[in-house]
């Protein structure tokens, strides 16, 4: 079924206007056919779209599950225009967001509820075209209501829902105390939800002033540039409970362990080159009781994310910086790529007032 022929509240368009990835490190802007509605699709006319960190992964080459030509964009919000003719639970005209992870179903990992491991799994803008276009389709069974949130607090669920997934993976203890490298958009979410799940201090690090100032702005107790870190120990003078990394940057990870104490656990958030290593000793996590824990991507929290946003738990207004139309795309990347002040970059689609 094609968007002419879903049903729908006004007449579709048979072209749009998409941000694309051709090649590793090629890029344009183009008119594209529509994307195809199946029966148990909903077409969405999208407001907002963000960059994220996995979008420039993508762009470099370094992310396996990627396939080119791609229209990437993985955060989104807009507004429903069609549905396929096995949709019954959202209309044409609900404003929704999507978890982009389209699992199988079927594999071991999805009946044991791994979805997020699915050996089959595909990705809305990673393996398949995605938001940062007019319009994007996706399957009915992932869409979420945002309600009454703006399109830019829309765009700004899925990684939300990063964050709770990876909370859940941690199970925080209360009063633990946190050090986190990174203050990108990111960071500023794991800042807010650490302290809502009850973290007693948290202390961030970065080489951008202008982001530790956000990370104080959005409760961190401390926010210090990498050659501060000496007056962190102030605080946790045995180390810290929990050390997150939210660079992916190898060297980082590599060094963050040394600052967790007995029984502490280094948290592996950002997303590093699928390629680096890095370097432990196995007799220190032997002899001090230290864990890992990885969390991938989201899994089944988009509707938690929502609700985090509407309440109000973590504040994602604030880190959206940069605004662009998609025909200025490769400037968008390259302030996602080299601006070092900036946080989340969104590209409007002309429907959220931007």
């Amino acid at each position: 079924m094609n968007a002419s022929n879903a049903t729908e509240a006004r007449a579709l368009p048979t072209t749009m206007r998409a941000g694309r990835i051709l090649a590793p490190n090629r890029v344009d802007v183009a008119t594209v056919p529509l994307p195809v509605v199946g029966p148990d699709d909903v077409l969405v006319r999208v407001a907002r779209a963000g960059i994220c960190g996995t979008d420039i992964h993508i762009l470099e080459g370094d992310y396996e599950l990627a396939r080119f030509p791609l229209i990437p964009g993985h955060e989104f919000a807009g507004t429903i225009v069609a549905v396929g003719a096995n949709v019954r639970l959202h209309g044409v005209g609900d404003r929704v967001t999507a978890d982009p992870n389209l699992p199988c179903g079927r594999c071991p990992e999805c009946q044991r509820g791994a979805v997020n491991q699915c050996h089959d799994l595909a990705v809305v803008g990673v393996s398949r075209d995605g938001a940062f276009a007019e319009y994007v389709a996706v399957p009915e069974r992932v869409v979420v209501d945002i309600g009454d949130l703006s399109f830019a607090e829309g765009a700004m669920v899925e990684p939300v829902a990063c964050v709770a997934w990876g909370l859940k993976r941690l199970r925080l203890e209360p009063g633990s105390r946190a050090l986190l490298f990174g203050a990108g958009p990111m960071g500023c979410q794991l800042v807010q939800a650490l302290k809502g799940a009850g973290a007693s201090a948290v202390v961030v690090v970065d080489v951008a002033p202008s982001r530790l100032a956000m990370a104080r702005r959005l409760g961190a107790d401390l926010a210090l540039l990498p050659d501060e870190l000496p007056a962190a120990r102030d605080l946790a003078p045995l180390g810290f409970e929990l050390v997150v990394d939210a660079t992916g940057v190898p060297a980082v990870i590599e060094g963050a362990l040394a600052h967790a104490r007995p029984g502490g656990t280094l948290w592996v958030f950002g997303v590093a080159p699928g390629d680096a290593r890095v370097k432990f000793s196995p007799y220190e996590m032997f002899r001090r009781d230290l864990s890992i824990v990885g969390s991938f991507a989201i899994n089944q929290t988009v509707p938690a994310a929502v609700s985090m946003v509407r309440s109000g738990a973590i504040d994602v207004a604030p880190l959206v910086s940069h605004v662009l139309d998609i025909e200025r795309f490769e400037e968008g990347l390259e302030i996602a790529l080299h601006d070092p002040d900036r946080m989340k970059v969104q590209f409007s689609f002309g429907e959220d007032g931007a």
